[in-house]
């Protein structure tokens, strides 16, 4: 029963980013300068192993997991643009419901109304 619980919030958590994250669009500029392509790379990258950390590694590791995110960001800011496009009250509501409900379920079993 714990592994279906789990699976469930799995989903739920996994929904709440879908519905959250289809209204961010990152592009990367076409410009003369040629570390512009490399910094694009490097921020998906280090978001990506910035999140992987959280997940994967031990504790002492995960401070890393900040820095890595942190410097994702930043590059994404010096290479490449992202576009928040506007979102309805109720899709925000909707992912945010989905997103936190997923959370409980995965780390404790069950749902705190």
């Amino acid at each position: 029963m714990r592994i279906l619980t789990a699976l469930i919030g799995l989903g739920l958590l996994l929904l709440g980013v879908y519905f959250l994250g289809r209204n961010i669009v990152f592009t990367t500029n076409v410009s003369p300068y040629w570390w512009r392509g490399i910094a694009a790379d490097a921020s998906i990258l280090c978001i990506t192993l910035g999140i992987a950390s959280f997940f994967a590694f031990p504790r002492e590791i995960k401070e890393w997991g900040w820095i890595l995110i942190i410097l994702g960001i930043l590059l994404i800011f010096m290479s490449s643009r992202a576009i928040l496009n506007p979102t309805s009250l109720w899709e925000f509501f909707l992912s945010m419901v989905s997103f936190l409900a997923g959370y409980q379920l995965l780390t404790r079993g069950r749902i705190n109304f």
